[in-house]
């Protein structure tokens, strides 16, 4: 595993790459001299740290990386100055996640399409929980119980890589949100459990997308072969859930969105398959 330092750097030149690649997103600043001495660069990479070190809080690793590589910024700024701009680069940070869930020519028409519960609270606080209820927080389902806050939607390759993302309530019936996380692949056949089954779903996504849902219900002689296919998204449920992505200590709508937005950058570039660029976790993400 890469020294924080080692790691911090390359983490660095990633970004540079890609805002090198795409200066047009490069935040605009209002002068010349608005540049502050702590760079847009260096408050990204800093945060992007938080898979690293696997922490629930932006404030644990701003002081995790402070304490372990004093030098590794020239110009510290406080920590509130710091996620003051942190947030400020919200849309840098969806630029940089929407750019990852490009997917080769040739790679497999095959996805699958499944939904993360993100509560924001503990169960012992459903009674009288009011945290982010204004920003859409609800009580939602799933087989393992209650919970109170949002679903996070995926759209992922059969071969790892997340190609959408939609955040909605808790409440939301995964149908709803099917169609909005198609339509960032052309065609295919996307896999999905019983809660997606449905002639109405089906074709909304045929006619909407050009996909072919396919569930256990609508093939009953494939199954097998149906579950064994659709263990891939549980795979990549278990490597977010040791990036801490369903354990998120934010109090307001933007602490939360770019927490997300961070861990799942973090996870897509684990999946770029150099074990010499920037991601080699000890939890066996490749």
């Amino acid at each position: 595993m890469n020294s924080i330092k080692e790691h911090l750097t390359e983490i660095y030149i990633q970004l540079d790459e890609f805002f090198k690649a795409h200066p047009r997103l490069a935040r605009q600043r209002r002068s010349p001299n608005d540049e502050p001495k702590l760079t847009d660069l260096e408050v990204l990479s800093v945060a992007l740290m938080q898979g690293y070190f696997r922490t629930q809080t932006l404030k644990r690793v701003y002081h995790l990386v402070r304490a372990n590589d004093p030098y590794a910024v020239k110009h510290w700024a406080s920590y509130q100055h710091w996620l003051q701009r942190l947030h400020a680069l919200t849309p840098q940070l969806q630029m940089v996640l929407a750019a990852s869930f490009a997917l080769s020519p040739g790679a497999a028409r095959c996805y699958v399409i499944d939904s993360k519960p993100i509560p924001v609270c503990l169960p012992i606080r459903h009674g009288r929980v009011r945290l982010l209820r204004e920003d859409g927080a609800y009580f939602g389902k799933t087989s393992k119980g209650w919970f109170f806050g949002f679903k996070l939607h995926l759209l992922r390759h059969i071969e790892g890589r997340i190609l959408n993302v939609v955040l909605t309530p808790g409440n939301w019936d995964d149908r709803e949100v099917a169609l909005a996380l198609g339509l960032n692949v052309d065609d295919g056949v996307v896999l999905a459990d019983l809660g997606y089954r449905g002639e109405a779903i089906q074709e909304l996504l045929l006619e909407g997308a050009d996909l072919l849902l396919l569930t256990r219900a609508d093939a009953p002689d494939k199954r097998a072969l149906l579950s064994t296919l659709r263990q891939c998204i549980e795979t990549t449920f278990s490597q977010l859930w040791h990036l801490f992505i369903d354990r998120i200590q934010a109090r307001s709508w933007r602490g939360l969105w770019n927490t997300l937005l961070l861990k799942l950058i973090y996870f897509q570039w684990s999946q770029d398959g150099s074990s010499d660029r920037l991601i080699q976790l000890n939890t066996g993400v490749k």
